[in-house]
């Protein structure tokens, strides 16, 4: 009988170099957040993957902030790190056809005593596959890696690969979670998620980004889930952005966020949504780790 190895595996990478679509397309639902804009991810966000010889429990980090100081990026910081300190196996993404000082950055972060494997993700974009041989001389002689793996997290390309190769560096620790698990994020955390994910989507480069989203109640009567939902933004000009002309595009974001959460959630959703200003809120510790940033 096949041994059943697990643990946790850190998604490490600069920002917008595809960590949470490789995450999605992992665990096969959209548990964490996908934007064309860079540095979208601002939790940890883990995503369970359980077959009949392993389970693989997926960390993904936020992008490692070097630019600004404020509260809410040292605390994105401190979970990066911080996630590194406890993880097995770390998977550090960068982008076919890209390696840049950020990127060198974040390698040197990565802790010398855990088995990194380097993935190599947007590989569709990439026309001849041998184009990718100076790239991949390049990062391996910087460091030593468990293994090099090109992925299409896009596309769904050699992502069991990876698996695969993930698996033999795990430790045999049987199950840590229930096999039919997929993250162990909360259905009001996700929630979150997914407004903020339209915010984000849907007024492309007209919203700077210092806005976040708060859940302020979250009632479930049998399969309905009533979701009241506040995004936080820090200024006036900000929140008329947000609502759009006629109110039109805060309506299309909690229309998009309540598909996406009835998909996942299986039942009707009942959402919510307002925007309210709160100058400064990145800065405010307790506003922050009332929404979940440590």
């Amino acid at each position: 009988m096949t041994a059943v190895r697990s643990g946790y595996l850190a998604i490490v990478g600069r920002p917008n170099v595809g960590k949470s679509t490789l995450l999605n397309r992992l665990v096969g639902e959209k548990i964490s957040i996908v934007s064309r804009k860079a540095q979208t991810t601002r939790h940890r966000v883990t995503g369970i993957v359980t077959t009949p010889d392993a389970q693989f429990v997926f960390v993904d980090t936020p992008g490692f902030q070097t630019r600004h100081t404020n509260a809410l990026n040292r605390a994105m910081n401190r979970g990066v790190t911080q996630t590194l300190a406890d993880v097995d196996v770390v998977l550090f993404v960068i982008e076919a056809g890209r390696f840049d000082a950020k990127d060198e950055a974040v390698l040197k972060l990565l802790p010398p005593d855990r088995p990194v494997i380097l993935v190599i993700n947007k590989t569709d974009a990439v026309a001849e596959k041998s184009a990718l041989l100076p790239l991949v001389a390049k990062v391996t002689a910087l460091r030593e890696f468990a293994a090099v793996v090109p992925v299409s997290a896009a596309k769904g390309r050699q992502i069991d690969d990876l698996l695969a190769v993930a698996r033999r560096h795990l430790p045999n620790e049987g199950l840590l979670f229930p096999d039919d698990e997929l993250t162990d994020r909360s259905e009001r955390f996700l929630a979150a998620e997914y407004v903020r994910e339209k915010l984000f989507r849907l007024l492309g480069d007209e919203l700077p980004y210092a806005a976040t989203v708060e859940i302020e109640k979250y009632e479930q009567e049998g399969n309905l889930r009533r979701i009241y939902a506040a995004i936080v933004v820090d200024r006036d000009s900000h929140k008329a952005i947000v609502i759009g002309k006629g109110g039109g595009a805060l309506k299309r974001i909690a229309s998009e966020a309540r598909q996406d959460m009835e998909r996942l959630f299986g039942g009707k959703v009942y959402l919510e949504v307002w925007v309210k200003v709160k100058s400064g809120w990145a800065d405010d510790e307790r506003l922050l780790k009332s929404l979940g940033y440590e």
